[in-house]
C-alpha cells in the first residue's frame, strides 16, 4: 500500500512539476524586447534581421525582400520548436555563415518562452 502511495505521489509531483515549467508566451514577449533592435514582428517590415511574424512553420531564408546570406538559403531549415531552439542558443553553430550578429541565449527555459511567444506572431 505505501508503495502504491509513493507512486501516485511522485506522478502527481511529475505533473505539477512539469505544468509549474511550462512555456509561458507572456515572459517570452517580454525577452523580445531584446531582439526588436533587428527584427520586427510585423509582417513585411524588415529591419536590420527579417521579419519574425509568421516565423513558425516557415522555410528559413523566405522572407520576401530580405537579403539573407547563402548559408540560411541553402539551409534547409523549417522554423519549428527545435530548430528555433538550437537557432536562438547558437546562431553561428546552428546555421555556420548565417550573418545574425547574435551570440545565443544560454537559458534553455527564457529560450522556450520565446519560441512560445515567437509561435503566436500569425
Amino acid at each position: 500500500m505505501k508503495m502504491q502511495s509513493f507512486f501516485f505521489l511522485s506522478l502527481y509531483l511529475l505533473a505539477f512539476t512539469k505544468s509549474a515549467v511550462a512555456q509561458d508566451a507572456s515572459i517570452g514577449k517580454q525577452q523580445f524586447q531584446d531582439c526588436i533592435a533587428c527584427h520586427s514582428t510585423k509582417a513585411g517590415e524588415n529591419l536590420l534581421g527579417p521579419s519574425l511574424f509568421a516565423i513558425y512553420g516557415r522555410p528559413a531564408g523566405t522572407v520576401e525582400g530580405y537579403r539573407y546570406s547563402n548559408a540560411v538559403k541553402k539551409s534547409g531549415v523549417t522554423w519549428d520548436a527545435a530548430s528555433l531552439n538550437r537557432y536562438i542558443d547558437d546562431p553561428q553553430g546552428f546555421i555556420p555563415g548565417g550573418r545574425m550578429p547574435y551570440s545565443g541565449m544560454a537559458d534553455e527555459e527564457s529560450r522556450k518562452n520565446l519560441i512560445a511567444y515567437l509561435k503566436t506572431l500569425q
